[in-house]
């Protein structure tokens, strides 16, 4: 695990200065505390060095500015051969060059075939697997890789730089295409080191980012930036960019509706295809451990780590003095049916005290209030560990989310006759108030109601969104919405959900979630978290051929009686105590609600009322106090609207007025 930045130029372009170079990849120390490393092709083309200084001192030739090339910077978390895997790493004769972030599982097993190749390999890493495979299969290299993977490989044969990112995002990639010139980093961070580079504000993406509570893929908050898609790749050549996608998991193949075996065969098969993927990523030169929430999916993962090792597994939860938000007694529960080694520890979660570090390490807005817990979760296991192995991704491709009930409910609303239809979805139903006491049940009837009149699709978008289309319209001033005209914050879902057209609605829902939500949210939340604490965290369930087994399913094996995750529980009931199979879902959470009518009441009014806020021009003011004497007195929970309001607020102070 570990920090990429650098750029490539075309021949009309003056290559990137190395002092820049070496201030993207500062910026980027945290995501690789262990080490630095650079490479130039226009100082030192078949070397890399430890500092910009031995760099130059490496140079045989002076920058010039007639010939394309390219610079990588490396920060590095050492996991994998420890003493021998520095990067950027080249080929035998120094002609190919990769920077890479994130781990390769079956790197020893692709090893093999290489050398029957006649590849030679210098050192034990998985980085110089990639190099390889790329030199061998091209931009198919991809096609072979199981793991988690952002990196940038320079062929200065070809003068080209090929960027890639893993199926499923679980690693970060931004870039910039500027004239004659490729900018790119796994934070947002390293290229705002750039002089020059601008700062503008997205109006798209901010229309988006108050839909979603985080801005999707493509776009960035700042114009003229651009994510890197999941399961895609771009090649750079000549001042060209291309971009294609590479895999897309199983849920939009005609196959996958159909199936020749029984459910007691399925289960059979996730057992052993889930124990592979845990081994897998169980290889490590360095501490392990995992999360252990005592929820079925990590409860799972670590039970499986536990049967794989000879020693007990060391497990890590934290928890809350608020019991609704505490899981201790399960996780407790969990270790002690699986003999691990747990450690655990109660956090007083201080919005006032984690805010600027959330603001600052997430680079853009980022509204999920679950990366509080996350990044207190990462702390306390990075100080015993460096890798830790979670159970994210169960819920979205095993239907365990209570909102795929209500798409599931919803179905059947869909078949009623059009009177009873208009009976239940009556607006006398949304004027019923939402009291502090019975906020939660409430509110989520509300807004299953609310939604019901419109196509299934967008009734989904309802329910999810920070600010629907009936409240996002009347948030922006005058001004602001006549720059959003034409923009379609639903596309992004829309579009993943024209991708598995044929299946059940339910699961057509799971499919959209693992194309957006699960990357864009869960993925990114958990690795900038981890990141700031320089922890590596694996998900075995995300695995792809995890991840297509789990895509070609029925949904009657996963969800029954109401419930999801059944062929989950089923499958692994062995590892699993009775009062964790049948819990109910709890969320990461923590209590914004209280907070914004207790210890942030001040702070909210302060930053979202304050006249250089207002005066940014973005909101009607009268909506935004709105918002805040409803939720203050109770009237109404608005508790993540504001949240992602104030986030914005202090992002936008953080990154556009002090200029990080």
């Amino acid at each position: 695990m570990c920090g990429i930045t650098g750029a490539a130029w075309t021949a009309a372009a003056a290559p990137l200065d190395a002092n820049v170079l070496t201030r993207m990849t500062t910026a980027l120390a945290h995501r690789g505390p262990d080490d630095a490393c650079y490479y130039h092709s226009a100082i030192s083309p078949d070397r890399a060095a430890r500092s910009i200084p031995e760099l130059i001192s490496l140079g045989k030739h002076p920058l010039a500015i007639s010939r394309p090339g390219a610079a990588l910077g490396h920060r590095r978390l050492s996991i994998i051969d420890l003493a021998g895997g520095h990067q950027p790493l080249s080929n035998e004769d120094g002609s190919v060059w990769i920077a890479f972030n994130g781990e390769i599982y079956n790197y020893r097993e692709l090893q093999g075939p290489l050398e029957h190749q006649g590849h030679r390999f210098r050192t034990s890493s998985d980085t110089e697997t990639i190099v390889h495979l790329y030199e061998q299969y091209g931009t198919d290299c991809v096609k072979h890789l199981r793991g988690m993977f952002a990196f940038a490989i320079w062929d200065e044969r070809q003068k080209q730089l090929f960027l890639a990112r893993d199926r499923l995002g679980k690693k970060p990639f931004i870039y910039r295409l500027e004239h004659d010139r490729l900018l790119f980093a796994s934070e947002l961070k390293a290229i705002l080191q750039v002089p020059g580079v601008s700062r503008e504000l997205d109006p798209v993406a901010l229309n988006e980012y108050l839909t979603y509570q985080y801005v999707p893929h493509p776009h960035s908050i700042l114009k003229g930036f651009c994510k890197l898609p999941p399961a895609h790749w771009g090649m750079y050549r000549k001042g060209n960019w291309e971009v294609q996608r590479y895999w897309a998991p199983a849920f939009v193949k005609p196959e996958a509706q159909a199936t020749s075996v029984t459910e007691e065969q399925a289960r059979d098969t996730l057992r052993s295809t889930l124990t592979e993927a845990v081994r897998l990523r169980m290889r490590s030169d360095v501490p392990l451990g995992a999360f252990l929430s005592g929820g079925i999916d990590s409860t799972i993962v670590v039970g499986l780590m536990q049967q794989l090792s000879e020693r007990p597994v060391k497990s890590f939860s934290i928890g809350f003095p608020v019991q609704a938000f505490d899981e201790r007694s399960f996780a407790r529960l969990a270790a002690e049916h699986l003999k691990t080694e747990h450690h655990e520890q109660v956090v007083e979660p201080s919005a006032l005290a984690i805010l600027p570090k959330l603001i600052e390490q997430y680079d853009e807005p980022f509204a999920d209030s679950s990366a509080i817990p996350t990044m207190y979760l990462s702390e306390m296991t990075r100080r015993h560990v460096t890798v830790a192995l979670s159970g994210d991704g169960g819920d979205e491709l095993f239907a365990g989310y209570e909102r795929y009930r209500a798409v599931k409910l919803a179905e059947r609303f869909d078949s009623l006759p059009r009177f009873a239809q208009k009976v239940i979805s009556s607006p006398i139903w949304q004027s019923l108030p939402a009291s502090t006491r019975q906020k939660s049940r409430r509110r989520r009837l509300k807004r299953l109601l609310s939604a019901l009149s419109y196509p299934p699709e967008r009734r989904y978008l309802k329910w999810v969104s920070i600010f629907d289309d009936a409240r996002l319209p009347d948030l922006w001033s005058d001004e602001f919405h006549d720059r959003l005209r034409g923009a379609e914050p639903a596309a992004f879902l829309l579009e993943a959900y024209s991708e598995c057209p044929s299946r059940d609605f339910t699961t057509r829902t799971t499919c959209a979630d693992v194309l957006t939500y699960l990357p864009c949210d869960i993925l990114n939340k958990v690795d900038i978290a981890s990141m700031t604490y320089g922890l590596e965290v694996r998900c075995p369930l995300l695995d792809q051929e995890v991840v297509d087994l789990a895509a070609g399913m029925p949904l009657e094996w996963k969800m029954r009686g109401g419930k999801g995750k059944r062929i989950l529980i089923e499958t692994f009931a062995d590892l699993l105590p009775p009062a964790i199979q049948n819990r109910g879902k709890m969320g990461f959470g923590v209590p914004l609600d209280h907070w914004f009518r207790g210890e942030l009441s001040p702070m909210l009014k302060d930053v979202l009322l304050d006249p250089k806020s207002l005066g940014r021009g973005l909101f009607r003011p009268q909506a935004i106090e709105q918002l805040i004497t409803e939720h203050v007195t109770s009237r109404w929970d608005h508790s993540y609207r504001l949240w992602a309001l104030l986030v914005l607020e202090l992002w936008q102070q953080k990154y556009l007025d002090q200029r990080v």
